[in-house]
């Protein structure tokens, strides 16, 4: 699944084609979009939030792209397989949309979205998640990185970084952080985000995992654990000996 620093690439790639040009062709499989209604309707900006890719179109309605967990997209270069949504645009320029979630957001997009909750928005509110985080204290860590309400644009990569560098265990719940502890937690998971944004961008990003998909601890030089944890069971890689694991399981 994309995470939000990659949804900021694809933004910063799809301004030039598409804001402030028409849509001229729409077509794809999915059955959530008027296509015919996206025909000739401009783009008035491009905007993500989390890891939604967002179009906000002239008519005021905005096409909100969810990329799920295997989608993907491709500029001016389709693939063989029929997409989810295809849009070309003023200028010659398409994007492709796959194995995604399309749908359409009605209104303001500033009514549908709290940009303080996306770790890669300049109105990212630290304190927010803070207080978002103590009072729902029975939530493992895991799950807490991933729940978008707080984290938006937080996936599994960015998760399992920043739980090893700061050497909590993933099914630590966050009430039973030490308050610096459940502070680091906040502040890197922003920190990551954007480290992984350049890596990203720099096409190092791999290079620099040091649990994620790893199978041993650079740390302890023990083996990771890698099991589903938590109520969202996403993949959790972790070491047992320098990961503290507070409070009960």
């Amino acid at each position: 699944m994309p995470e939000g620093p990659s949804l900021v690439l694809l933004k910063e790639a799809a301004r030039p084609l598409a804001e402030g040009r028409r849509i001229e062709r729409a077509s794809g499989n999915t059955t959530a979009i008027d296509m015919a209604a996206l025909t000739g309707r401009r783009v008035v900006s491009v905007r993500t939030w989390g890891k939604h890719f967002l179009l906000e179109l002239d008519s005021g309605c905005t096409v909100r792209v969810h990329f799920l967990l295997f989608g993907s997209f491709r500029i001016d270069d389709p693939k063989d397989t029929p997409a989810r949504l295809s849009l070309g645009f003023e200028g010659g320029h398409a994007i492709d949309f796959y194995a995604c979630s399309v749908r359409p957001v009605e209104g303001p997009l500033d009514d549908a979205y709290d940009w303080r909750a996306d770790v890669m928005s300049d109105a990212w509110d630290p304190a927010l998640a803070r207080r978002r985080l103590r009072a729902r204290p029975e939530l493992l860590a895991c799950d807490a990185l991933l729940d978008q309400d707080v984290f938006a644009g937080v996936g599994n990569i960015i998760k399992n970084e920043v739980l090893f560098r700061i050497r909590v265990h993933p099914c630590s719940p966050v009430g039973a952080l030490p308050a610096a502890r459940l502070r680091e937690l906040v502040a890197q998971a922003r920190d990551y985000a954007f480290e992984f944004l350049e890596w990203k961008r720099q096409g190092v990003l791999r290079r620099h995992w040091l649990a994620h998909r790893q199978s041993e601890c650079p740390r302890c030089h023990i083996p990771f654990e890698k099991r589903k944890l938590g109520r969202t069971a996403r993949i959790a890689y972790y070491c047992e000996r320098c990961q503290e694991l507070f409070g009960p399981t």
